[in-house]
């Protein structure tokens, strides 16, 4: 994947995180239920942004590093643009902002999507190529 691709991939998947979260605030309705968390995943941890932050920005380093020698770069693209995603959130907000509500599920936003979905392939991935 050209370099060139990747960062507006990176872009437009952040872009989209900040976006559908902005104009997801306060409402609900169907499967959107904005909320607010202080935590991590599932509301755990709450009160510890800092210690988010600083991990956020060694994964995010980490992943820059492991890129370089990735073969399958797209699911590192997808991993970094949501932990940046969310960092922001915490960075400038002090809270992570949650919407999609499958109600069998605890409230995620796309940059949690995102997240999965690159770690799942990049797990995969991995696996499947020992």
């Amino acid at each position: 994947m050209q370099k060139i691709n990747s960062i507006l991939i990176f872009i437009g998947l952040l872009a989209l995180d900040q976006a559908t979260k902005l104009v997801f605030t306060n409402r609900e309705y169907g499967i959107i239920n904005y909320q607010v968390n202080y935590g991590a995943a599932f509301s755990i941890l709450q009160g510890y942004r800092w210690l988010f932050i600083i991990i956020a920005v060694i994964v995010m380093i980490a992943l820059a590093v492991y890129y370089k020698y990735a073969e399958k770069k797209l699911p590192v693209i997808l991993i970094m643009a949501g932990t940046a995603g969310n960092a922001i959130d915490r960075i400038f907000l002090g809270y992570v902002r949650d919407f999609i509500d499958l109600k069998v599920w605890p409230v995620f936003n796309i940059a949690d999507s995102i997240n999965l979905i690159g770690a799942v392939w990049l797990a995969y991935y991995l696996i499947k190529k020992k």
